[in-house]
């Protein structure tokens, strides 16, 4: 009898299952750990991963299956991600950079083997094969009736039927994107027009412009100031808005002179009006009557116009610019800024834009990403404008572009000094006006009439929340990684004869910032760390304490009341007190619907709140 015929008669060994049983386990108990703790899901998604390759180790290896199942389902997978993989929807195939999909399937895929070998085992040659090859489509291929809504920091997707619409195209199916003319008593408050320095505006510009409300239209010249010299100066109001723009007048989150009643069990918030509003991750300029934000709408990219006292629209501008990317989604990322009676926006593509702050009539425009000479960064352009005197100043990822507030002219370009999505800041520091921008390689800050650099400090890192001034004149930075913050920094300066010294007082990880903004209050810093609240020690930048769950929210700090009124990631309020001898909740509310990043805003008693979807007014009860 020759060797192969004894080899065809020998019985096949029965499968060694154990270790892919316990690779199964080890992948099913990494799930339950992300989901139950949040702060490890990197680590337990990891994990899985690192367990599914194992299985598929052992079954080529160590299984004892026929040599022909061993490589026919390893050869079946590697075809049945490739294929899969073009039938994603975007925001499954671009999540977490593209890589969310491989940490999704492989744990899959190994679950998958295990399930087919142990189904299996007892089949006849070809059922198995067909139930193991079953297996590995449908692990594969399941990923194709999916989408997300994004990431945050309470869950890793956000996950919904491929087939379901989202919530902007649920708006857009309920609301017209452009808004009827305003009324002729309004129109009478628009500016004259200015005719345009350029023989024609670009298609793209026209074809935005033509998709405008009458009242809302005027001449556009691209990147180039619409007409400069004959734009009319902006006329100032009698007294500056009460919340000029991203995170109030000083870009802290502080406000003052406002005493709220912690009661919410007797007086909870009431809801003055809700409304649907389209994706972005803006937050509000408020005036006087109007609250000016930014958002996407299909195509159109929108700075908006609404009533405070009932959120009623105004006016819309559309530009016809939309940024998509899969952890956060559409639209704009900054937060116009309220100056005089003009309104100034910075889209999450480039553009920027002086409107007239009654009817939304455009003074001028210009393309920032032209102008600096950069791309839109990954999660797209994220600052807010910043108004200096008669400057605008905006953040092109890592280099801060002045713009004449009259005429768009082009004062000054900064220093290119790596990437940002962190905001223009003002500061006065040993007397001396500056502003100061986070960047991928630490913090710069530059003379505000000319751009020239004052000093610079090194930290290799990422930049997105704003720096933060103690009463001594001292800067707080914070920089941050892929996985999240990784600390927060103190430095101390002094104005030579020459020129700044920059000493680093200390650096801690027990308060270390991704997203979220922190407050400085009475010696102490407060915010969250991770996803959790935490306070620090401004003197050593130790912890004193940490506690409270709220995923990646905003929060406020009444400074005349040491307390803290938060934005959770899901939308709740709470007012927790800004005390560091514990973490003291006093309440906690629902709020609005959603993952909500966007800063709320609060004037006299009126906080606003938005997010992706929603926006909303509540009127809090005075303090007796």
């Amino acid at each position: 009898m020759t060797d192969a015929k004894v080899a065809e008669l020998s019985p096949q060994p029965p499968l060694r299952l154990w270790p892919g049983v316990v690779g199964a386990a080890l992948i099913l108990l990494a799930a339950l750990v992300g989901a139950a703790a949040v702060e490890v899901l990197p680590f337990a998604m990891m994990a899985a991963v690192v367990a599914g390759l194992l299985i598929v180790a052992w079954w080529v290896l160590f299984s004892r299956a026929p040599w022909p199942d061993r490589f026919g389902a390893v050869v079946l997978m590697v075809a049945a991600v490739a294929a899969a993989r073009r039938l994603l929807d975007p925001s499954i195939a671009g999540a977490g950079m593209g890589w969310l999909y491989y940490f999704l399937v492989i744990p899959g895929l190994g679950l998958a083997l295990v399930a087919g070998a142990v189904l299996g085992r007892r089949l006849a040659a070809a059922p198995r094969r067909v139930a193991m090859a079953a297996l590995i489509l449908v692990a594969c291929g399941a990923f194709a009736l999916i989408r997300t809504g994004g990431t945050s920091g309470s869950s890793p997707v956000d996950v919904h039927w491929r087939w379901t619409p989202t919530p902007e195209q649920l708006l857009l199916a309920r609301e017209p994107v452009a808004l009827p003319p305003l009324p002729p008593a309004a129109e009478t408050l628009l500016p004259p027009p200015a005719a345009s320095r350029e023989a024609a505006p670009p298609a793209s510009v026209a074809a935005a412009t033509a998709r405008q409300p009458e009242a809302l239209r005027t001449a556009r010249a691209g990147s180039e100031p619409a007409a400069a010299a004959a734009a009319p100066e902006p006329a100032p109001d009698a007294a500056p808005a009460p919340w000029p723009g991203f995170r109030g007048p000083h870009r802290d989150s502080v406000v003052r002179g406002s005493r709220l009643s912690t009661d919410w069990a007797a007086s909870p918030p009431v809801a003055l009006w809700r409304r649907a509003i389209g994706p972005g991750w803006s937050s509000f300029a408020v005036g006087a009557e109007l609250l000016y934000t930014q958002e996407q709408r299909g195509d159109d990219e929108i700075v908006a116009c609404y009533r405070v006292s009932t959120g009623e629209p105004v006016w819309r501008h559309l530009d016809a610019a939309r940024f998509w990317e899969s952890n956060g989604g559409a639209g704009p990322r900054g937060t116009p800024a309220l100056s005089g009676s003009r309104v100034y926006s910075f889209g999450a593509t480039g553009l920027v834009n002086a409107l007239d702050a009654r009817s939304g009539s455009v003074a001028w425009s210009r393309d920032a990403a032209k102008d600096a000479g950069r791309k839109a960064p990954y999660w797209g352009f994220s600052s807010s404008p910043l108004v200096v005197g008669d400057l605008v100043i905006v953040a092109a990822s890592g280099t801060l572009v002045a713009y004449d507030a009259a005429t768009g002219e082009r004062r000054w370009l900064g220093p290119a000094r790596g990437g940002s999505y962190s905001s223009a800041h003002l500061a006065t520091i040993d007397g001396v006006p500056q502003v100061l921008l986070l960047r991928g390689e630490g913090v710069t800050s530059v003379a505000p009439s000319d751009g020239a650099v004052l000093w610079e400090h090194k930290w290799e890192g990422g930049a997105i929340v704003q720096p933060a001034l103690t009463p001594e004149g001292h800067v707080l930075i914070a920089a941050n990684d892929m996985s999240g913050g990784i600390g927060l920094r103190r430095l101390a300066l002094a104005r030579g004869e020459d020129a700044w010294s920059v000493a680093e007082r200390w650096t801690t990880r027990g308060l270390k910032p991704y997203f979220s903004d922190y407050v400085v209050h009475d010696g102490h810093a407060y915010g969250f760390d991770g996803n959790i609240l935490s306070c620090i020690d401004l003197a050593d930048g130790k912890r004193r304490w940490k506690g409270g769950r709220y995923g990646s929210g905003q929060m406020l700090l009444l400074a005349d009341q040491a307390l803290l009124v938060v934005l959770s990631e899901d939308g709740e309020l709470a007012l927790v007190k800004a005390s560091p001898d514990q973490f003291t909740e006093l309440a906690r509310v629902p709020g609005i619907e959603g993952k909500t990043w966007n800063h709320p805003a609060l004037v006299g008693e009126v906080l606003l709140v938005r997010n992706g979807q929603e926006m909303a007014a509540f009127q809090l009860a005075r303090a007796e």
